[in-house]
């Protein structure tokens, strides 16, 4: 299934080139740079309890990876892992063919094809988000065996390069799904309930979205 049609009256479009010129402009980065770290002095005392330095990484494993490995901003990667993802009993999803994003400090994201999901598993939601990295985000019911995880999944109709790969694929939040399960293995929610990173036991952490991690 094509996702653009669901989206439809809830994205925006595509920033317009010179949008992204003067994001890249480097005199802006330096400018944003200094104005951010005025605004973390600023900010710092009141938030103190939220943050916390960069910690030292798990060890890794063999066969792990370290999410202090992962790069900002984030690496896009071909997945032929197979992905299943039951809600309501029902299996709405099965794929060998995702993207994983990779940025530092979180587990992976995966982004499953559209048209592996059932059909009226989908549906549109309300609202939208921003990423910097690629660009507006519109959200998704999903729906399975009579059960509805409003906005628990989301996906970008018209991604920035290099994600333009996302188009018509979709993250979940793990934890509104009855599972999700990578090669065999049930995911374990990234921290916190904000971000949507699958933990498996091959991601070494530790991994931001608890409380005192803002600032990693």
């Amino acid at each position: 299934m094509s996702l653009g049609p669901i989206g439809t009256g809830e994205e925006t479009p595509p920033r317009p080139a010179q949008f992204n010129a003067r994001r890249n402009d480097p005199r802006r980065a330096h400018w944003f740079s200094i104005a951010g770290w005025q605004s973390i002095e600023r900010l710092t005392p009141a938030y103190a309890h939220l943050m916390s330095p960069r910690p030292a990484p798990e060890p890794i494993a063999p066969g792990q990876e370290s999410v202090w490995d992962y790069p900002r901003p984030p690496a896009i990667r071909a997945s032929d892992e197979e992905i299943i993802v039951i809600l309501g009993g029902v299996q709405i999803c099965e794929t060998r063919t995702s993207w994983r994003i990779l940025e530092t400090s979180h587990p992976p994201t995966y982004y499953l094809p559209g048209s592996a999901f059932i059909e009226g598993s989908l549906r549109p939601a309300k609202g939208s988000s921003f990423c910097e990295w690629k660009g507006q985000a519109s959200y998704l019911d999903v729906i399975g065996g009579g059960k509805i995880a409003p906005r628990a999944a989301w996906y970008y109709p018209h991604p920035n390069a290099p994600y333009s790969v996302l188009v018509d694929h979709v993250a979940l939040y793990a934890g509104a799904m009855d599972s999700c399960v990578v090669d065999g293995e049930r995911v374990v929610p990234q921290p916190g309930g904000f971000y949507g990173g699958w933990i498996t036991s091959n991601i070494s952490g530790p991994f931001k979205g608890g409380p005192g991690t803002l600032g990693w």
